[in-house]
């Protein structure tokens, strides 16, 4: 632990002095990193037992080192969570479960409040020319990928658009965690101007939750997806087709809406197929820019002696006006949702399962996902200058079908958890009213510093399981410093 603070305080340390644009190199080898670090508050709903209200500090360094050579390039980046004054008293007994996110860094980390590591976080290499038109790359080793970015518009509405609301909802790094997720296996990219072909075929590393990130999961998953970006005049589009197969072969308990003693006894493997697509669209008027956006998803495969069935979608539009040109606003607004299943006793599972995603991105205050989920959104994001962001979002969350959970989390991070958690809400859909506001405020090429804030009003589903308090808040500041 000792070292890890060390090596923390000397990356802070160069960063400040070593500018973004002239990265330091070892001969050929050019070596970048990063150094973030947040304090946490947490005010999870008021359990029956247990701290809901504490604080501590997440915290990461990476350094990367790279070379890129004439059809082929290498890239070795390690990194080094560490995690201080972890809360040992924030778990409830179930269905009240974990009171954050600090009750499952704890657990994850062998119920030590103190916990940090190194570990290799990408190792790979990659050769490019591949192909006609020499358009081919293959990248083999340890690397990561969201889904959702192989190509970056050249609008900069779309690029926003895709950073923030397309990639990560299924497969994802998990980076706003303090220790993120890697994927160990190959992916192979034919990429031209305007259209993308990629395919990965990948195992998740252990990590999220858990600093130790040198190991498998014994799940994996291929991915395959066709982009194109198109449009013409005032009219910029992107649009993708993708096909996911994810297996699961860890045998351990399911999280679903079925008894826990029917769970207990079925450990058969999970093998699911996501079919979907996603197009969005910039229209550029006199009065300012207009946004559309689509994304859905249908499975069909295995839920252990389940056969699985489910779906999801997400609608969305925004418009930038042109007045208040000093504030620079965007609206936004739309509709998501994941299937649920309506009866436990049946042959089908009719939950949307999100895979391995990052689901911060869609739920800032992270005590919900797509999974068995309707999501009415509005944001209203601000940008009074080039350094300053402010985002505020307003979710209105329900059920999707009462006689399903409550779900939250990210999926697998270690062989021996789930991944998922899941709350029965006695037929209740209500979830919570979320508010929330973020500010990020990017001082210089290589600082940035930002705050987050955000209050959940619990509705009846929330008031079944957490009577003596169904509100609950969270909040962090982050420095984040380049080098």
């Amino acid at each position: 632990m000792r070292n890890i603070l060390v090596l923390s305080l000397l990356a802070a340390t160069v960063s400040f002095g070593q500018s973004a644009d002239t990265p330091m190199k070892l001969g050929d080898v050019v070596v970048t990193g990063t150094f973030r670090t947040r304090a946490y508050a947490w005010d999870w709903f008021e359990p029956s037992s247990g701290n809901n209200e504490y604080g501590y500090s997440g915290n990461i360094l990476r350094v990367n080192l790279t070379e890129h050579r004439k059809g082929w390039d290498w890239d070795a980046e390690f990194a080094a969570p560490f995690l201080l004054g972890l809360p040992d008293t924030a778990t409830a007994p179930a269905p009240q479960g974990a009171l954050g996110l600090g009750s499952n860094y704890y657990s994850a980390n062998g119920n030590s409040q103190y916990s940090g590591m190194v570990f290799p976080k990408q190792l790979y290499v990659r050769v490019k020319g591949l192909g006609p038109s020499e358009a081919g790359s293959l990248q083999v080793g340890r690397f990561e990928f969201n889904d959702g970015t192989e190509i970056v518009p050249k609008s900069a509405t779309l690029a926003t658009l895709k950073r923030d609301r397309i990639s990560q909802r299924l497969i994802g790094t998990f980076g706003w965690s303090d220790v993120g997720r890697g994927f160990d296996g190959a992916r192979f990219s034919y990429s031209k101007p305007a259209n993308d072909f990629t395919f990965v075929a990948a195992i998740p590393t252990r990590g999220v939750y858990q600093t130790d990130g040198w190991g498998w999961n014994r799940a994996a998953f291929g991915y395959a997806a066709f982009t194109h970006e198109w449009g013409h005049g005032n009219h910029a589009a992107d649009t993708r087709v993708f096909m996911l197969d994810y297996d699961d072969w860890r045998h351990i308990v399911k999280t679903d809406n079925r008894s826990a003693a029917i769970r207990a006894h079925e450990t058969e493997n999970i093998r699911i197929e996501t079919f979907g697509a996603h197009s969005m669209h910039a229209f550029t008027t006199k009065a300012g820019t207009i946004d559309a956006l689509a994304w859905g998803a249908v499975q069909t495969g295995r839920w252990g002696t389940q056969s699985q069935r489910a779906y999801a979608l997400d609608v969305e539009g925004g418009f930038q006006p042109k007045v208040l040109p000093r504030l620079k606003p965007w609206l936004r607004g739309g509709f998501t949702m994941g299937s649920g299943d309506g009866n436990p006793g049946d042959s089908r599972h009719g939950t949307f399962f999100q895979v391995l995603p990052t689901p911060r991105l869609y739920a800032r205050f992270p005590f919900f996902n797509m999974m068995n989920t309707e999501d009415r959104f509005g944001a209203l994001v601000l940008r009074p200058h080039t350094k300053i962001t402010v985002s505020s979002e307003f979710h209105a969350l329900r059920l999707s079908n009462a006689n399903d959970l409550w779900y939250s989390g990210g999926g697998v991070f270690q062989p021996w958890t789930f991944g998922y958690v899941g709350r029965p809400t006695s037929g209740r859909r209500s979830l919570a009213n979320l508010y929330d506001t973020s500010v990020e405020y990017r001082a210089n090429r290589w600082t940035t510093l930002t705050a987050y804030f955000g209050y959940a009003q619990g509705l009846a589903a929330m008031e079944q399981i957490y009577p003596n308090g169904k509100n609950g808040e969270f909040g962090y500041v982050e420095a984040m410093f380049k080098f």
